[in-house]
């Protein structure tokens, strides 16, 4: 990730947004989104597995997973303001203890991380320009299951996208948005011996989980 892309997390996902989404999160739970991808974890089996959550924000897939029997694990982020809340309600759900909270560039962080039954990114692709390097350093850390949460690249999108990204330049925020090919994704997991599980849909966002085969 780019000094500015980082820097642009910081200043979109601060404070103010990272407790507006508790907040909400705290009203009607997970977004749908998250919901599903959730749900086809538990269909693995959480208890007693452990989680790497990559830009977790503020951590409603460890509070669900953790909720569900998880063992806990590792929350990464780029964003001060999300990992605080994160850890927040952890401490209020009386897990922040089995937490461990790592601040940064994931492929900057990523050698000092170490494996997890299940690794879950959830709305991160699309903050992340090197895609490629992304899937890289985190689908083999996967021992039993990789579950993605990105966009839908359809021509829709590719304008919002870029409709999005002039915004942001006339603002003269650092932030950009990226939407990369489902294809390209998914080859790039494949390449890890992962194989494509589960798929669901929406208009917009795709959730799709990845299993790694057992041996003999």
């Amino acid at each position: 990730m780019t000094c500015s892309q980082c820097r642009g997390i910081e200043l979109l996902f601060d404070d103010r947004t990272a407790r507006r989404e508790l907040a909400r999160y705290r009203r009607r739970g997970p977004s749908r989104s998250t919901r599903r991808l959730v749900d086809l974890l538990h269909e693995q089996g959480v208890r007693g597995r452990t989680l790497l959550d990559i830009g977790g924000g503020i951590g409603a897939v460890q509070h669900e997973l953790m909720a569900g029997g998880a063992a806990g694990g590792v929350h990464a982020d780029a964003s001060p303001a999300y990992l605080a809340v994160s850890r927040e309600e952890a401490r209020a759900r009386g897990h922040e203890s089995d937490i461990e909270y790592v601040e940064g560039d994931f492929l900057e962080v990523a050698e000092r991380i170490g494996a997890a039954d299940f690794v879950t990114l959830d709305r991160v692709l699309c903050c992340y320009p090197d895609m490629a390097g992304l899937v890289d350093a985190s689908a083999p850390k996967a021992r039993l299951a990789y579950g993605l949460v990105y966009p839908r690249d359809t021509r829709i999108a590719r304008w919002v996208f870029a409709l999005v990204n002039f915004a942001q330049r006339l603002r003269r925020h650092p932030f950009r948005v990226f939407l990369h090919g489902t294809a390209d994704v998914e080859a790039r997991v494949l390449r890890h011996g992962l194989h494509k599980r589960t798929v669901r849909r929406g208009l917009v966002w795709q959730v799709v989980v990845f299993d790694r085969p057992r041996t003999a």
